[in-house]
């Protein structure tokens, strides 16, 4: 029997990757699985967990993101030297597929799935190509399941992906060019049974907006969540969905019925300006001055909001870092992911740097490492790099020390009431606690504005 190693390569354990809380598994090594033909024998090699041990096979499949390409051409050179063909997948390969050739057999852009029998037909024959482009799935006619029994057992969240693609193309994000502005969905039903068969309690939705921006995905969320409840699931969950969700209370009693315990949101900026800047139009259109509103919507039935923002923008200031910071402490908002600005491969935003020649770290492939959205990459108008580092140590020393931490812990319990919620959202808090302080610029720049201009 053929034997298949996919490999989910990790260079550094950092941000969600500190805490065990905040790992997920690599789903889409487990769809690959799932439609390889049963005369293969598959094993994924996952380093969230443990180290890369080199590994006999006849076939390898690597995938990474960015941040991680460096550690995935590293573990290809280990299998090339050994005479054993690699493919190279995912959503950098997909970006940057020239750079990708130069250190694997054969590169798979786009949506794996699609294409995969087909590319290990090709490897059986001695045929395989260089470039493999896969198409963008019609979720209605849905692949096998993918082989959670092939995943790591010590994560706590079973993930599922019930739609692909996004509307909203905002200029930071690449998910518009890598899986399409269309928004394509899996039927409630195939979900609902897919839910079903998982094992374990607690589960996290990867959709990029598991309840969409049209009347039709809305009305499909219902149904998951109805059916969630009709079938006694009794799932513990999270997803992520857009600003606008708030809109439909009757949509939101209904996840939390269901088991809804926290949702992401990208609120991104409290500058309004920015947020035009970003093509962040839903957010836009509600406002800064409505985020508050907001929160207290998911509030109102008990699910918790992680709330994404980004600094590292042009004309930040001591000054905008210190409203932000009141903002953050008395907005609600549950955790705080607040991320650097990258500008990712495949988004406008680097397309726009990289013309405008304000790329700082630039060797490539080198420096892909340093695009992890906890470093200082690019050259911002208006704001240089040292204050961006403060402004992101002091802004979490107010949210996760002192007064800022205890009082947004309060506000949460009180909003929340559920014990189980509350004790999440605290667990989730420490994990983000301990990403800032094992971060790049923790113990390299201050942890005040000082007397910074305002």
């Amino acid at each position: 029997m053929k034997k298949l190693l996919l490999i989910n390569p990790v260079r550094k354990k950092s941000g969600y990757l500190l805490s065990r809380f905040t790992r997920f598994p690599p789903l889409g090594l487990a769809y690959l699985a799932g439609v390889t033909p049963d005369d293969w024998d598959v094993k994924i090699l996952d380093e969230n967990f443990d180290p890369f041990v080199f590994e006999e096979a006849d076939l390898v499949g690597i995938t990474a993101f960015t941040s991680s390409i460096n550690r995935a051409y590293e573990i290809s050179g280990m299998y090339k030297n050994a005479g054993i063909p690699v493919v190279l997948g995912g959503i950098h390969a997909s970006m940057i597929e020239d750079e990708v050739l130069n250190f694997a057999d054969a590169v798979v852009a786009g949506e794996c799935e699609s294409v995969w029998p087909e590319l290990l037909k090709d490897f059986e024959a001695g045929n395989l190509k260089r470039v493999y482009r896969g198409e963008r799935i019609d979720l209605s006619d849905y692949p096998p399941r993918p082989r959670r029994d092939l995943l790591d057992e010590r994560y706590v969240w079973q993930t599922i992906q019930t739609s692909r693609g996004c509307p909203f193309n905002c200029t930071f994000c690449s998910v518009t060019k890598y899986l399409g502005s269309g928004f394509r969905q899996r039927s409630a039903e195939d979900v609902l049974d897919e839910l079903e068969e998982m094992p374990g309690r607690y589960v996290a939705f990867v959709d990029d907006n598991l309840i969409g921006s049209t009347a039709e995905s809305r009305d499909r969320a219902r149904k998951i969540f109805q059916g969630m409840i009709d079938r006694k699931l009794k799932k513990r969950w999270w997803m992520q969905t857009s600003i606008n969700a708030a809109a439909d209370e009757d949509l939101l009693r209904l996840a939390a019925r269901s088991g809804c315990y926290t949702a992401f949101i990208g609120f991104e900026t409290i500058d309004q300006a920015g947020l035009k800047a970003m093509h962040k139009g839903v957010n836009v259109k509600i406002g800064v001055d409505g985020y508050k509103s907001v929160v207290n919507t998911f509030h109102k039935f008990g699910i918790g909001v992680m709330g994404g923002f980004i600094i590292g923008n042009d004309f930040e200031s001591a000054a905008y870092y210190r409203r932000f910071g009141e903002f953050l402490v008395k907005s609600g908002i549950d955790i705080c992911q607040i991320s650097i600005l990258t500008p990712l491969p495949g988004t406008d935003l680097y397309q726009k740097m990289k013309e405008e020649n304000k790329l700082v770290d630039n060797s490539f492939p080198k420096d892909w490492e340093k695009y992890r959205l906890s470093r200082v990459v690019h050259r911002a108008e208006g704001v240089e790099a040292d204050m961006i580092y403060r402004g992101d140590n002091y802004l979490k020393k107010k949210i996760y020390t002192g007064f800022g931490m205890i009082s947004r812990m309060i506000k949460s319990a009180l909003a929340l009431r559920r014990p189980f919620r509350i004790a999440g959202i605290l667990i989730l808090n420490r994990a983000m606690k301990r990403s800032w302080m094992k971060s790049y610029y923790y113990s390299r720049f201050p942890h005040d504005l000082g007397d910074a201009d305002e």
